[in-house]
């Protein structure tokens, strides 16, 4: 179906096609001076000291759990709203997700006291993703995590340049993690980053994601290193440097048009401010937010089911999609034992993405709206 007002824009102009052709023309295409430059913004951006580019989010979290030493037998604590991929790294180590439930209705973020009552002496971690790029409740988070000894790992795919005090999101914790995939607020197609400020973890992860190799291909080119040894069974995680050109752009992009996306949210705030029947989480956020995307969550008294609300928004051309099918649900995830996340079950039968990008026009929102208005009674 072609929806007169789709999801995601892609923020790409004659600057993403230029970076690539430059790179193209270098004749060096793999991971290079691009993958290093785009490092060394994203570590002035956010004022970290060490970025580790790669190949997606995904890789970003198991290197994060590899690094941070996580293993079989371990548990590590992480939301269900959220997507799958946050859970599955941590299986990746042989480790045990062990999921929490959200806060409410209007912070659709991870519960600090749900997290509390999961501890157990097997517990060794915990993974926060800070939904649609609104904080989790860090000091509280960090507090239980010092109080036992637990690593602290930010799942920030939807959240670069979010912010939680002065502090930028994915600097918080141990290790914070970051997506560039197409419809991200910064998008190269595929790709990928790791943030810390603890430089042996930068270093192990720098080593893994090149097969445990001490020298990439990029150095032995350029005379300097001839040859190279093997000190750790790694992965090929790289980032190529025609991804690493884009993520440059887009990255420069991204401070303008984040403050777009934050004039869209307040016209859709505005438009369903007098709306009982909806519910917008994360009113009156005190951080600036990245604004991936924009949930609502309908009213139980709302006639129709989310789902046929959202096939009467297609049908007037107005694109939607859920974030996320709670993971604990999936059949691979699924066991009695780790139901009972009310909150998060709840909310996600009565939760709508709608429309979210810097070019989304207002009278658009009006529209998408007043759909809304006409089909939640």
């Amino acid at each position: 179906m072609d929806y007169n007002i789709p999801l995601f824009d892609l923020n790409y102009d004659d600057k993403e096609e230029n970076a690539v052709l430059d790179v193209l023309r270098s004749k060096w295409i793999s991971t290079g001076p691009k993958s290093q430059e785009l490092e060394e913004m994203f570590c002035e951006y956010f004022k970290v000291e060490h970025a580790v580019s790669l190949t997606n989010c995904t890789v970003a979290l198991h290197l994060a759990m590899e690094v941070l030493g996580l293993q079989e037998g371990d548990e590590v604590i992480c939301p269900s709203l959220t997507f799958v991929a946050t859970a599955n790294a941590i299986r990746y180590v042989g480790a045990k997700p062990v999921f929490a439930d959200i806060k409410s209705e209007e912070t659709l973020t991870i519960d600090p006291e749900h997290i509390k009552k999961l501890i157990t002496d097997k517990t060794k971690a915990i993974v926060v993703m800070h939904y649609a790029g609104f904080a989790c409740e860090m000091d509280e988070i960090l507090s239980i995590a010092r109080e036992n000894n637990l690593k602290v790992i930010e799942d920030a795919c939807h959240g670069p340049l979010s912010e939680f005090k002065d502090k930028k999101l994915g600097t918080i914790g141990d290790v914070g993690c970051f997506s560039f995939f197409s419809n991200k607020n910064l998008s190269t197609g595929e790709g990928g980053m790791l943030l810390t400020n603890n430089r042996e973890l930068a270093e192990k992860a720098k080593l893994m994601r090149s097969h445990g190799m001490t020298t990439m291909s990029y150095n032995r080119a350029k005379g300097h290193s001839t040859s190279y040894d093997v000190v750790a069974l790694g992965y090929n995680y790289r980032m190529d440097d025609i991804r690493a050109s884009l993520g440059i752009v887009q990255l420069g992009k991204l401070p303008e048009d984040l403050e777009k996306r934050s004039k869209v949210r307040f016209a859709y705030e505005r438009a369903l401010e007098s709306v009982n029947n909806i519910k917008v989480p994360f009113k009156n956020h005190p951080y600036f937010s990245s604004n991936y995307i924009f949930p609502i969550v309908l009213s139980e008294n709302v006639e129709k089911s989310r789902d046929e609300i959202r096939d009467l928004l297609h049908k007037s051309g107005i694109q939607t999609s859920i974030h996320y099918p709670p993971v604990h649900l999936f059949d691979i995830y699924y066991d009695e034992k780790e139901r009972g996340l009310s909150k998060t079950e709840s909310v996600y039968n009565r939760l709508i993405t709608l429309p979210m990008y810097g070019k989304l026009a207002e009278e658009k929102v009006d529209y998408i709206c007043k759909k809304l208005k006409e089909y939640a009674v």
